[in-house]
């Protein structure tokens, strides 16, 4: 009897440390997922490395005064840690918020429609023209800080307002348009510039607000480039240019999600 209560007591303990293990891999695959694509990488490399040293190093030789160091650093880099990663774990955090589809908004499908319609046709205009435009679609992260600072317009969105708003030297045509829901909420917007190196030498400072807004946010955005009249799509901090009819399949993607 006593035996059989062992046993099973060592196949629990079984059970759980391979779960424990199982749960601290995926920890470490979810944080490699998240920092993927971004300059976090490196400095997650760098932490990793110097953390193996000081552990090999601890255990390997008994510095007294390293390991001293060590154990009175802990708190100082569990503070830091936070503070170096932070766009990284607000990205994490919102993306948990996102997972929640009965706190998010939804639009009628004819209400989206006629957006869609709308702002692609005022991108075709756009672009044949050549005029320079930057309009952001807002999902669920608010973007109430970058319309505070803008123009506000609360307007329908139409072909003919988008057009009007961008062209050439009127008071919003270097500012950036957000769109919430069916509303054009403001323009004129000023929006955070991304510091990665872009990849394309003829993208310039609107192709840099555009991805600068989806590093920080979930929100998508097109940008037409003044220069050459291409479009481009942006989201979760990359942008690629594209043609008029995959932008309205990427735009129908987003609002549907």
């Amino acid at each position: 009897m006593t035996t059989d209560i062992l046993a099973s007591l060592n196949r629990i303990t079984s059970v759980a440390n391979l779960l424990d293990i199982a749960l601290v891999s995926l920890v470490f695959y979810g944080l490699l997922r998240l920092f993927r694509g971004t300059q976090a990488v490196q400095l997650l490399r760098g932490v990793l490395v110097i953390a193996l040293a000081a552990a090999v190093m601890s255990q390997a030789v008994q510095l007294t005064a390293f390991n001293w160091l060590l154990r009175n650093s802990t708190p100082f880099i569990l503070v830091a840690i936070p503070v170096i990663f932070q766009p990284e774990l607000r990205r994490a955090l919102e993306r948990v918020g996102r997972s929640t589809p009965f706190l998010t908004r939804r639009l009628e499908n004819t209400t989206t429609q006629n957006v869609i319609n709308q702002v692609i046709k005022a991108v075709e205009q756009l672009s044949q023209r050549r005029h320079g435009a930057l309009i952001v679609f807002e999902k669920s992260t608010g973007l109430s800080d970058i319309t505070d600072l803008g123009v506000q317009l609360n307007a329908e969105v139409s072909a003919e307002a988008l057009t009007t708003i961008f062209f050439p030297n009127t008071a919003l045509h270097d500012g950036a348009v957000v769109i919430r829901d069916d509303r054009i909420l403001a323009a004129g917007c000023v929006l955070p510039l991304t510091q990665r190196i872009l990849p394309d030498h003829q993208m310039g400072t609107r192709h840099r607000a555009a991805i600068g807004v989806t590093e920080q946010t979930d929100a998508l955005t097109i940008v037409i480039s003044e220069e050459t009249g291409n479009v481009s799509v942006a989201r979760n901090g990359r942008i690629a240019r594209t043609e008029l009819n995959l932008a309205r399949s990427i735009l129908s993607d987003f609002y549907r999600g």
